[in-house]
């Protein structure tokens, strides 16, 4: 845990280097006393960084796809820094095992975004799953910020914006019926934390923008 400090530590450092300062809004909205699953829409590979940044000092885990743990050393700081690995050629049981028994039994919480990629707007149900086995709330957020490595030296242009608590009820069976309705519930949460933080803002995926 200490490790983890020191690497939130030199993150702070380093992002506040290249991009200045950054707003937090509503972090009152975070539960305090409790692990939750973070998600927010996958704008950039950098917003874990700033979601974990923003809710400190609470520790997370995320998962992080298995060619990074191919590389000794990076695969030793991937995991000191809370990350899993996910083959998403073979997705297996241990997805969701790790991060319901984290959240159920110790002390972090996990970052998750629903799209599963930073290139589909597609919300899946698997921060769902997870949430609904842990017993855990879904605490919505939204980064508005640099989406390139060129818009990071602007500087003093991102802010981080956490929703309230979305909490799926025991009763409810993740049926497609359910699945739409929590789904829903989650994108309306991310269009309105968007509208709190700035109504003309638009996300345009650079790699999109391209072709």
């Amino acid at each position: 845990m200490k490790f983890y400090d020191f690497l939130r530590g030199i993150a702070v450092s380093l992002m506040w280097t290249v991009n200045g300062r950054v707003k937090y809004m509503n972090r009152d909205r975070i539960p305090v006393e409790d692990n939750y699953v973070l998600v927010g829409p996958h704008r950039t590979w950098w917003d874990p960084v700033w979601y974990a940044i923003a809710a400190y000092p609470k520790h997370f885990i995320f998962m992080a796809k298995i060619e990074l743990f191919k590389f000794p050393p990076l695969a030793w700081l991937v995991k000191s820094a809370g990350a899993f690995p996910v083959d998403r050629e073979n997705v297996g049981p241990s997805v969701i095992k790790i991060p319901v028994q984290e959240l159920k039994h110790g002390n972090r919480s996990l970052i998750m975004f629903p799209s599963g990629s930073r290139h589909s707007d597609d919300l899946k149900a698997g921060s769902l799953l997870i949430a609904k086995m842990s017993g855990k709330a879904i605490v919505p957020a939204v980064y508005q910020g640099p989406v390139s490595f060129s818009q990071l030296f602007k500087r003093n242009n991102t802010i981080i914006n956490f929703g309230e608590p979305i909490v799926i009820s025991r009763k409810d069976r993740l049926n497609k019926e359910n699945i739409a309705k929590y789904t829903q519930m989650i994108q309306d949460a991310f269009d309105q934390l968007d509208q709190e933080v700035d109504p003309n803002w638009i996300y345009i995926d650079p790699k999109r923008e391209k072709k």
